[in-house]
């Protein structure tokens, strides 16, 4: 999604959100990750919480930005997703999926990851989780994660089919978006 994303070609307008508007973001992501219930107002700060519109693909995409910083950010009406930069940051916010030490490089130029990345010796599924929800995937041996994305099939299909696509990357360390962490 953003592994050409430029900040000068790929924003199309920034604005200063209602009070209304900021809340219901707000609520939404407590909703979607319940672990920033209580750091909320901190990562997100009315008086500093701008959105801005990105055709960074087929799909526009809306970004929520603080002081300039890319924060959040949503495709269409799809789920919102933390910019790596706030994940490393709360490394709890979202499920964590672990994929082996093969997968690292592909992972890293922005290929959608494979079941066998998670089945194999060195990948991991700790805890159930649906189709069409955002994880952040980490790599064998490593601290932080490398990558978000947003799984195609639950952990109990991908275990059992063991082919295909497993989880679209949707943001990787040293994307686009990664390189240009302000607006």
């Amino acid at each position: 999604m953003f592994k050409k994303f430029s900040s000068d070609e790929g924003v199309s307008s920034s604005s200063q959100l209602k009070n209304s508007v900021q809340r219901s973001i707000q609520a939404q992501i407590v909703e979607q990750y319940p672990n920033l219930e209580e750091a909320i107002e901190l990562i997100l700060p009315k008086k500093d919480m701008k959105t801005a519109k990105c055709n960074s693909g087929a799909e526009p995409i809306q970004l929520i930005l603080v002081n300039n910083e890319i924060v959040f950010f949503q495709q269409q009406h799809g789920p919102f997703f933390p910019s790596l930069r706030l994940l490393h940051k709360y490394p709890t916010m979202m499920n964590r999926m672990q994929v082996d030490k093969g997968a690292i490089r592909f992972v890293l130029a922005g290929a959608n990851i494979m079941c066998p990345g998670f089945t194999s010796a060195g990948g991991s599924m700790p805890v159930p989780i649906a189709e069409e929800q955002p994880v952040a995937i980490y790599a064998e041996g490593k601290q932080h994660a490398m990558a978000l994305g947003l799984t195609k099939m639950s952990t109990a299909q991908i275990a059992e089919i063991n082919k295909g696509i497993a989880v679209e990357t949707v943001h990787f360390l040293m994307d686009g978006l990664w390189q240009s962490p302000s607006i």
